[in-house]
């Protein structure tokens, strides 16, 4: 808007927005965004919902930071096998879907779920902490407040799941992948499917399967499934790179 008001006043120069919410605009948004020269959107289904033209660049993931590393060892966890979950503790992150999933858990003792972000309602939490308690497992369920060390998270967990019903992107999902992570993730959620090929380089489910989850989590903890890590950092680093994303923004500008 501070843009629009300096053209108003007879600024020159060209404008470029980006949209970063999949949901359909307000009016006035809408009303803003067409008043831009350019507008950028995230994945496909924002760019669909806009309802307006716009070019699609996706994020992308600073490759040379987002690395693996087998020996990291995260400090507090007495399990040595980790199953991560990384960002908003919040219903639509699919966290719900996570606790019930994890009873597998119960019987792999020596495995943990480490649930890290910052939890937007306290009531949500002590819900999440009573279905761990329920499902007699809470000595392996950790809470982590958001932290910017979260490279070291991805590092040291085996599995990342991302059970979300909605996202902007998923940024989460494309950064676990770049550490070699093995990620289970939504099916047609921000850019999980553009991201996972099924069973190629990591897995989807349905959001809110929360027996398909299970299956998934049991057959990876068994090695039952091929852990994928490797296959999903080398999607990152063809398609998904931060440099890939400032080349996409670079001819947008120069347009």
């Amino acid at each position: 808007m501070r843009m629009l008001y300096y053209r108003f006043l007879g600024a020159k120069f060209t404008l470029i927005a980006t949209r970063h919410a999949e949901t359909v605009p307000s009016r006035l948004t809408k009303f803003l965004l067409k008043k831009a020269d350019k507008v950028v959107t995230l994945i496909k289904s924002m760019s669909e919902n806009l309802g307006i033209k716009n070019t699609i660049v996706g994020h992308g993931v600073r490759v040379d930071e987002f690395v693996s590393d087998a020996n990291k060892k995260l400090e507090n966890i007495r399990q040595e096998n980790i199953i991560l979950n990384a960002g908003r503790v919040r219903k639509a992150k699919g966290q719900l879907v996570l606790l019930e999933a994890v009873k597998v858990l119960k019987e792999h003792k020596n495995w943990a779920l480490v649930i890290v972000g910052k939890v937007d309602k306290p009531p949500f939490l002590e819900e999440l902490r009573a279905i761990a308690k329920k499902q007699e497992i809470e000595s392996q369920v950790y809470f982590i407040d958001e932290t910017r060390d979260i490279i070291s998270y991805y590092q040291a967990a085996k599995i990342v799941v991302a059970p979300s019903y909605s996202e902007g992107f998923s940024l989460v999902t494309a950064e676990a992948m770049s550490c070699e992570c093995s990620v289970i993730a939504t099916k047609n959620v921000g850019v999980h499917s553009s991201l996972i090929t099924h069973k190629k380089n990591g897995y989807l489910f349905e959001a809110g399967n929360i027996k398909e989850l299970e299956v998934l989590l049991l057959k990876s903890i068994n090695d039952k499934i091929p852990y994928l890590g490797k296959q999903a950092r080398e999607e990152i680093v063809k398609n998904w790179s931060a440099k890939q994303e400032a080349k996409n923004l670079i001819k947008i500008y120069n347009k």
